[in-house]
């Protein structure tokens, strides 16, 4: 196999951790493997080189303050490598052979970073290359960076564009769990995952993958975290499967809006489940919910809006923080999903600016980690289906 490793600050926080680096990666290589490796800052040293700039620089002065933990740690690793036999080299920007390269707008110059890391993996029969993680080089030979959880971003991209079988981040955690272990108890590791889950966990705080790393994460290559103490970089941990895709797709059949009003009922315990427990037990899905500090808004099949407009009824009866009921019908749905959706300031109004000007009422707008929902008309959705497209 070929396979890109990640090794995350902690996972290279001392020399005996580095010694357990080392040894993951030699065992790897005797077995007949070619690995790459990526290598982060040693700990916290990026964060403490940064809390220690308490000067004036420019981006370039910045650049090269901060690169110099990745490049401690890659020569240690190197040098930990070459005290186990195994031939190495360390690449840092600035190298004959440094892969990853950017244009005059700090955007990865694909096609040059592509043909510089092919070139890496012709000699991974014969060396195993330690990259800097996190670092770039500017069209002029500057150090840039690839921003926050950027030795993520080295190891996928690396691992696509040297044709990896599967890319190994080894950091401080088992794999993706199923609740912060520090929090929840019982918390297990998830032994497989989906693209699309894991970067809707990463855009809202889970810090196991870097979300900007997945975007290169095609279908035929394998993503795997495991926990440094594992000391196997070819078994455990959490897979991630699948690609992400950008897609803008309409619901096939119309939507149902039932709001249900009541005061303040936001900041009423119970009342979401109240409303959504009966939903459930009549099988009837809800395939949006909007809620505001005087109302909940449930979003049903249409065929199934009589249904529910009784079944909420009953419990506004019931109720008496809530008033009514109402359902309008004959919705459509378009959604707008991409995992770069959360890096593109005014992508909402980029999004419904188009659709104003084409005098289509939005009803709703429901927005998640990486898509957009748009709630308009029946009769309008053709039309905005077509805007939107036209926008990805």
């Amino acid at each position: 196999m070929r396979v890109v490793a990640k090794f995350g600050g902690t996972s290279l926080g001392s020399g005996d951790r580095i010694n357990r680096a080392a040894d993951s990666i030699a065992a790897a290589v005797e077995d007949g493997h070619e690995i790459a490796v990526v290598a982060s800052a040693m700990g916290s040293t990026t964060d403490d080189l940064l809390d220690e700039i308490t000067f004036d620089t420019d981006e370039a002065d910045r650049a090269q303050i901060v690169s110099m933990g990745e490049r401690t740690s890659v020569r240690m690793l190197k040098a930990a490598l070459t005290a186990r036999d195994v031939e190495a080299t360390f690449l840092e920007p600035g190298s004959e052979n440094w892969p990853i390269v950017t244009d005059e707008y700090g955007e990865v110059d694909v096609e040059e970073t592509q043909r510089r890391a092919f070139e890496v993996a012709e000699d991974l029969d014969e060396t195993v290359p330690v990259i800097t993680g996190f670092l770039a080089e500017g069209p002029d030979g500057s150090i840039t960076t690839l921003g926050r959880g950027g030795s993520d971003t080295t190891a996928v991209m690396m691992g696509k564009y040297m044709d990896a079988d599967e890319v190994v981040i080894v950091t401080d955690v088992e794999g993706v769990m199923t609740g912060d272990p520090n929090v929840v108890e019982g918390a297990r590791n998830v032994g497989e995952i989906s693209v699309d889950e894991l970067r809707n966990l990463s855009f809202r705080g889970a810090e196991v993958v870097a979300p900007s790393a997945l975007s290169y994460k095609g279908g035929k290559l394998d993503v795997r975290v495991v926990h440094y103490q594992h000391g196997d970089l070819l078994s455990g941990g959490t897979s991630i499967e699948g690609e992400f895709q950008n897609l803008v797709d309409l619901r096939e059949r119309p939507l149902a809006c039932l709001t249900v009003a009541g005061r303040a009922i936001r900041n009423q315990p119970g009342v979401f489940n109240h409303l959504s427990k009966p939903l459930s037990e009549s099988d009837i899905n809800v395939d949006a919910v909007a809620s505001g500090l005087d109302s909940v808004t449930f979003y049903v099949d249409e065929e199934e809006a009589e249904r529910a407009e009784n079944i909420l009824h009953r419990e506004v009866i019931a109720r008496d923080e809530l008033s009514s009921v109402t359902v309008d019908e004959s919705l459509a749905v378009v959604r707008v999903t991409g995992g770069e959706l959360p890096n593109q300031p005014g992508i909402i109004s980029d999004i419904v600016n188009p659709l104003a000007e084409a005098r289509i009422n939005v009803h709703d707008i429901i927005t998640s980690a990486t898509s957009v929902a748009l709630f308009v008309d029946w009769d309008d959705r053709e039309r905005t289906l077509e805007l939107t497209q036209d926008l990805f």
